[in-house]
């Protein structure tokens, strides 16, 4: 989805949401600002969400400040709606929610752990279907932390399959981890009349073909 306040992109596993080491030219924002030159218009890369390099799914990117403020605003009062879908490994029996603190891991700038001296985390999680091992999940977010849904999956116990870094890595890694933002609501409050939100102001995704 487009106009002239927000983007909504299906971002592809694989693919970093900026420029980092060793992945300076495929990332989202490269792609992105590609775009805004095609099209002559000077603007800045403003990400309202953002996923790991190989989750897949739905991604805000604001194409003003003030539209990217308000946002972030609703990311702060938890008024931003997300809901992903997750194969995790094992046989989760019913529907639960995850509670329980994430901060950095010592001696690490990227991973993450669950420790009582971590940043709130809360993840719902609802069993879509079963497939023996394995378990097709529909996840919610309540907080936003860095690698939430894997770090909690993880730590109860049902990592997502194919983390490479929470889970056991699988044979064929071409699309990452199978996690997929799903789901994106938010509040339109740009400048256009009755906002442009679908139905019940969310964006939904079809689920993934490898799902």
């Amino acid at each position: 989805y487009e106009d002239e306040d927000v983007l909504v992109i299906n971002k592809p596993s694989n693919m970093p949401t900026h420029p980092s080491m060793g992945n300076y030219e495929n990332s989202l924002a490269n792609g992105v600002m590609y775009y805004y030159k095609s099209k002559g218009e000077e603007r800045v890369f403003r990400a309202v969400n953002r996923l790991d390099k190989d989750t897949s799914g739905l991604m805000a990117v604001a194409k003003n400040s003030y539209i990217h403020a308000r946002l972030g605003e609703e990311i702060q009062k938890k008024e931003l709606k997300r809901k992903y879908m997750c194969i995790v490994c094992g046989d989760v029996e019913r529907d639960g929610t995850v509670d329980a603190p994430i901060r950095r891991a010592d001696g690490s700038v990227i991973n993450r752990i669950v420790a009582p001296d971590g940043q709130r985390a809360v993840t719902h999680y609802r069993v879509v279907k079963r497939y023996g091992e394995y378990t097709l999940l529909e996840m919610e977010l309540e907080t936003g932390r860095t690698h939430q849904i894997r770090v909690h999956m993880q730590y109860i116990g049902y990592p997502v399959y194919g983390d490479p870094k929470y889970g056991k890595k699988k044979d064929d890694q071409s699309h990452g981890q199978f996690l997929h933002a799903k789901k994106l609501g938010f509040i339109q409050l740009g400048i256009i009349p009755n906002g442009f939100l679908l139905p019940n102001g969310t964006y939904e995704d079809i689920i993934p073909h490898y799902i």
